[in-house]
């Protein structure tokens, strides 16, 4: 077996298959469509939210941002609770009581309420997150993660750019937008129930070749303490990961997009929300057919394809974006079109950015490596970008404010991920050299 095969994991196809490994993946999809960051159902709202409740894009800004920032200390907490009560226990009580902060919110008598109600309801969803990345890691092996990351995502994604048109119809009937918040809470809630039903957890390193068929003693050697966990940012490739997440401006479309095109481009919230559902089918392709493209990559161009593969996912986006936002169209179907493309931008990324993460990452760590790098560093720039996306917005336009970071910064994005060719194929050694250790060491005791 060649150098650049052993570092792209290929012996992976000796893992045992997880059972179960489908229908848990069919059960991460209700968990994590509410919180999922790119589907932005609160968001499609809030025309209707701002009329009712005489707000402008600072408020959204504000909604947004707060509803992202306090994941960065509940996703870690969550991953911590999981640890002691199990992470099918997590994901049950995170998105049952998500559901019942959600009801809430729609019953808000003032931005206030919705305020509390709406990041409340945030701070529990946001656990599904990384416990459900962790589990599709310990489902599927090295080879598979792209394509599975790609289904659920793709499903996610897919789900919410129907239940955002649904939702928008809400907005034509008095305070029809406490319809579309009970409605999201509904979801949660009754994802939490499909996940008491059917969720059966791997465990943890199930989906290694070196670990699968040893037992759970045997499979891990680190405890996780704050010090392991600290030792993660000492991994360059996680470090890198953890940059291009600060600057992926990509996910500003999923707040503003729907506003921008109400109030730059002239369409009523109904009109403008149709562009969801091109969006949803454009992230759908970019999911499905990203798992199936980076698993060929990892065939012909071993460890390194994946870098070529997102570095020009990043660029295709900041071209979709210049096009689709800076130009005056007169049609919706026009930016129907360019919806499309930049959900295509966009649903290129998880099947190639999650299997990096869980390639360098030893399994027992995978849930705190997903709870920083998508709960810490992708919230904390993601609500700055919010917050002050909104403020600039209401003195330059949504417009510039797009121009500057869905093109600019992501072009800039795509040229940082260079730093991988170097850093990835050595993390990636590493982590299957330990896996081998202690597999020899397991065999060597029995």
């Amino acid at each position: 077996m060649s150098t650049d095969a052993h570092v792209s994991q290929q012996t992976s196809s000796a893992a045992a298959k997880v059972p179960h490994r489908w229908r848990n993946l069919a059960t991460l999809t209700g968990v994590t469509v509410v919180d999922n960051t790119e589907s932005g159902l609160v968001s499609t709202l809030f025309p209707a939210i701002s009329s009712a409740l005489g707000l402008n894009s600072g408020h959204l800004g504000l909604l947004s941002a707060l509803g992202k920032f306090v994941a960065v200390p509940f996703g870690p907490a969550w991953v911590w609770l999981t640890g002691r009560i199990g992470r099918r226990g997590g994901l049950i009580v995170t998105t049952i009581l998500g559901g019942v902060f959600g009801v809430l919110a729609g019953f808000a008598a003032n931005f206030g309420l919705l305020l509390l109600f709406n990041t409340l309801m945030s701070a529990c969803v946001i656990g599904a997150t990384p416990i459900a990345n962790a589990v599709i890691a310990d489902s599927f092996d090295d080879r598979s993660r792209a394509k599975a990351a790609g289904y659920l995502y793709g499903a996610v994604n897919s789900i919410a750019a129907f239940l955002g048109p649904v939702l928008a119809l809400f907005t034509g009937l008095t305070d029809g937008w406490r319809y579309g918040m009970w409605t999201i809470g509904a979801i949660c809630v009754v994802s939490g129930l499909v996940v008491a039903l059917f969720f059966t957890d791997p465990g943890v390193g199930a989906a290694e070749s070196e670990l699968a068929d040893l037992s759970t003693k045997d499979r891990i050697k680190t405890k996780v303490t704050a010090q392991s966990v600290l030792s993660l940012f000492r991994i360059p490739t996680f470090a890198l990961m953890m940059l291009s997440r600060l600057l992926s401006g990509h996910l500003l479309i999923t707040i503003f997009g729907i506003q921008f095109l109400v109030k730059e481009r002239g369409f009523t919230n109904p009109i403008a929300a149709l562009v969801l559902i091109p969006f949803g089918l454009g992230y759908l392709v970019g999911t499905v057919g990203g798992g199936w493209l980076v698993r060929l990559l990892d065939e012909v161009l071993p460890a390194r394809g994946r870098v070529y593969y997102l570095q020009i996912a990043q660029v295709l986006f900041a071209a979709a974006a210049f096009f689709g936002t800076q130009f005056h169209y007169g049609s919706i179907g026009t930016y129907c079109v360019f919806w499309a493309l930049m959900g295509l931008g966009q649903g290129v990324n998880p099947p190639v950015n999650r299997p990096i993460v869980a390639a360098v990452v030893l399994p027992e760590l995978r849930g705190q490596a997903f709870a920083i790098w998508l709960t810490i560093f992708e919230t904390v720039g993601w609500a700055l970008f919010s917050l002050g996306a909104g403020q600039l917005a209401d003195v330059l336009g949504i417009q510039t404010v797009f121009l500057w970071i869905m093109v600019i910064l992501m072009l800039l994005n795509a040229a940082v991920l260079s730093g991988l060719y170097a850093c990835y194929p050595r993390d990636v050694r590493r982590v299957t050299t330990e896996l081998g250790r202690r597999r020899a060491e397991a065999l060597a005791r029995s």
